[in-house]
């Protein structure tokens, strides 16, 4: 297992829901999370800037419940990053979850369970059902640049391609195994692994913070554990439905950090300049209006 020069950590148990005007999907994200598990749980509202008021009442109205303004829309990870620095060392284990995420009875149990099975996770899944009840594919390789360019070119036109069929893991056996990255819409965190890589990068917005986490976490020794017997449903979009397009170009914006970042220097820049072109003008063609 990975060395930590941090003190021991405690078998605290803490969520932080990263929370951007969550209307009613919170009280149901809260109150499934009761059920998730039998372990007391400090809740920590990360609010990026609600306006609707759900977060200051979700914390007037619930014990275990507090709200931490973050001053801003800062994005996904820099919030969550904010709600764990608010943990001191006797909390060694946290969740990082969506607002609009609800969870299945004893899933949160299930996960911990899977944690004893796996001494070098640092990172912890659960099957991730969408509303509709379809399997969402949580749990991915890391893009590779043939991967990454062959997903993002073809995979809305020829949704059986390769690329995004190994990308995304779709012909996999739906069973407990080490991933690449986990959805970061709900994942169970050792926070000795969270702190050894000093938590999500800051500079991705939303969109791939989740991604550039399990590819660190893997890096540093630690294993991104997919955990299906646990399970929770997403109700995908609630908070970036009101700024498509926005959402859009941070997607794109983040999908080229991650490929830039790891393909630095002279001998990439011709790559990093087509990433970028090709980005473009796919955010171009999504985003134009009919």
């Amino acid at each position: 297992m990975p060395a930590s020069n941090r003190a021991e950590y405690g078998s605290g148990l803490a969520v932080v829901v990263v929370t951007y005007s969550p209307g009613e999907t919170l009280d149901r994200c809260l109150d499934t999370l009761g059920k998730a598990t039998t372990r007391p749980v400090r809740v920590i509202l990360a609010d990026n800037g609600s306006t609707d008021g759900a977060p200051e009442r979700a914390a007037a109205e619930r014990e275990n419940v507090e709200l931490l303004r973050t001053g801003g829309n800062l994005g996904y990870g820099t919030a969550a990053n904010r709600g764990v620095a608010e943990l001191d060392d006797s909390f060694g284990w946290v969740v990082v979850a969506n607002p609009d995420v609800e969870w299945s009875d004893g899933a949160l149990d299930v996960l911990l369970e899977a944690a004893e099975r796996w001494p070098r996770g640092g990172a912890f899944g659960p099957l991730i059902r969408e509303v509709s009840g379809e399997v969402y594919p949580s749990a991915r390789l890391v893009p590779s640049l043939g991967r990454g360019i062959g997903h993002a070119v073809v995979g809305r036109v020829w949704r059986g391609n390769p690329w995004t069929t190994a990308y995304k893991q779709s012909d996999t056996e739906v069973a407990e195994r080490v991933a690449g990255w986990l959805s970061g819409s709900c994942l169970l965190i050792r926070r000795e692994a969270f702190d050894s890589v000093e938590g999500f990068d800051p500079r991705y917005f939303m969109y791939f913070e989740d991604v550039d986490l399990g590819d660190r976490l893997a890096k540093a020794g630690w294993q991104n554990v997919y955990v299906p017997s646990a399970e929770v449903v997403h109700i995908q979009g609630h908070s970036t439905a009101r700024s498509s397009d926005a959402m859009l170009a941070a997607h794109h914006d983040s999908a080229y950090r991650f490929i830039a970042d790891r393909h630095e220097g002279l001998r990439w820049a011709p790559v990093r300049l087509a990433v970028r072109a090709g980005l473009t003008a796919r955010l171009k063609l999504e985003t134009r209006k009919p």
